[in-house]
């Protein structure tokens, strides 16, 4: 992905978030750049001086990129997680957004065969399923039992060595991650 691109997702994010934050009608985007309307998944994030403020993405959307960064964003600004703390427009100036372009998933009997920082991972069993993104393992610093037993415990609500059991599905996938800081 170019670096104008790149910024132009950046740019969509951030009007998004803004739009979210105060209350005032999301736009709809439309573009002829062909990676634009590629059916990707994706991740869109919200940083306040390193903290977490938002998180939400889709691994398989039926619509455009475009489409699912601005449904993201939208989701994002109002992740559940914060809703007793919710972004303010005061806050608008200090958030740094993050978008992870996500390739497909693949299935994996061998949950070990994961490149810390480079494969995310994705587990499910039944309804209970649980992902972290690719920076989360470099960020942590885990181990690969570590960043597979934190994923099915603390995100899928699974025992936390679920990722050994033959039942559960896991998936492997690489993002191409960006953000305003790094472009900045």
């Amino acid at each position: 992905m170019t670096e104008k691109q790149k910024r132009s997702l950046l740019n969509v994010a951030r009007k998004v978030i803004e739009s979210v934050v105060r209350s005032q009608p999301v736009s709809q985007f439309d573009s002829e750049d062909p990676l634009f309307n590629e059916t990707r998944g994706c991740f869109v994030t919200i940083h306040n001086h390193g903290q977490l403020r938002g998180c939400i993405g889709h691994f398989q959307p039926d619509t455009s990129l475009l489409q699912t960064i601005r449904d993201m964003a939208i989701a994002a600004a109002r992740d559940s997680r914060f809703v007793r703390n919710p972004i303010t427009a005061k806050e608008l100036d200090q958030i740094d957004v993050e978008i992870s372009v996500l390739s497909p998933l693949t299935s994996t009997d061998d949950p070990l065969s994961l490149e810390l920082g480079r494969h995310g991972i994705y587990i499910k069993r039944g309804y209970a399923a649980g992902c972290f993104l690719p920076q989360v393992a470099t960020e942590t610093g885990w181990s690969k039992e570590e960043f597979l037993t934190q994923c099915c415990q603390g995100k899928a609500g699974l025992p936390a060595n679920a990722w050994k059991d033959p039942k559960t599905e896991v998936y492997l996938f690489t993002a191409e991650v960006f953000g305003e800081k790094e472009l900045a």
